[in-house]
């Protein structure tokens, strides 16, 4: 990897604890209701949901990328249709410490700006990592339950690390288990040219069974770290897209693909 395309891990920041953005205001709240048939229009073409059980919205987690916020990632996911919005239930959340640097969403989306934790130059000493789970492990006290984590880049390896290192017993121990997890432009701690935090050793140590969806960027400088990290999970779903490092819009096969991993997810007790 190009030392310009990681300098999202390398800045040294103050440690400052921000405190929640709050939950998306354009999803409705959380509610038990009976879908029959949900229509999802995309370029003159209709995908339905149908389900006949009382089911609820899937209550998830969102995880900023590196040096963004959880306003930005609203504003990302924010481009995928209403219409599938609106049978999720998002919550947005800032990372507990500040950017100490420049961010590479300057310019285009504005700041207060956030990150998770940072790694040394080899990527051999990971620094906030476990105060930032702990921080997300008191949003979930307070604010849960959460069906699953959704992430994007930094976020994205921790959502992804998250399944395995609950069922060890050594992270989220208050709160109920992760169901799934919503991975989009990310990797493994512990993988191609990428370090991994202590707390997260054996994160990827076995096949992680927990419903999982991955998006991938041919144009990603993630991709190849992100294939390796979709088949460390059995039975992944993934979504290839063209684009880099980033929140890709859904076409036609991408929205079917959301749809049924959503209806799911839905029947996950």
């Amino acid at each position: 990897m190009r030392q310009s395309t990681l300098g999202w891990w390398l800045s040294v920041f103050p440690v400052k604890v921000k405190s929640c953005e709050e939950p998306s205001k354009q999803l409705k709240p959380l509610e038990k209701k009976k879908i029959t048939k949900v229509k999802v229009e995309k370029n003159n073409r209709k995908f339905i949901m149908e389900e006949s059980l009382i089911q609820k919205k899937p209550r998830i987690l969102c995880l900023h990328g590196f040096r963004t916020s959880g306003a930005i990632l609203k504003k990302q996911i924010g481009k995928w249709p209403e219409t599938l919005l609106h049978n999720l239930d998002l919550h947005f959340l800032d990372a507990p410490f500040p950017a100490n640097g420049k961010s590479d969403v300057e310019g285009f989306f504005d700041p207060p700006y956030f990150e998770w934790y940072r790694s040394n130059k080899d990527f051999t000493e990971y620094i906030n990592f476990e105060e930032s789970i702990a921080y997300i492990e008191d949003y979930m006290v307070m604010h849960g339950p959460f069906d699953g984590l959704l992430g994007f880049s930094q976020g994205a390896f921790i959502s992804a690390a998250v399944p395995s290192m609950q069922a060890e017993g050594v992270v989220l121990t208050k709160v109920e288990k992760i169901k799934f997890v919503v991975i989009i432009s990310g990797a493994k701690f512990g993988g191609i040219n990428i370090g991994q935090p202590k707390l997260a050793a054996n994160a990827f140590s076995s096949p992680i069974h927990c419903p999982s969806i991955h998006f991938i960027g041919e144009a990603d400088f993630l991709k190849e770290g992100g294939i390796d990290l979709m088949q460390s999970f059995v039975n992944p779903v993934v979504i290839h897209h063209p684009r880099g490092h980033t929140v890709p819009k859904l076409d036609e096969k991408s929205l079917q693909t959301m749809v049924s991993f959503i209806e799911t997810i839905q029947r996950i007790p």
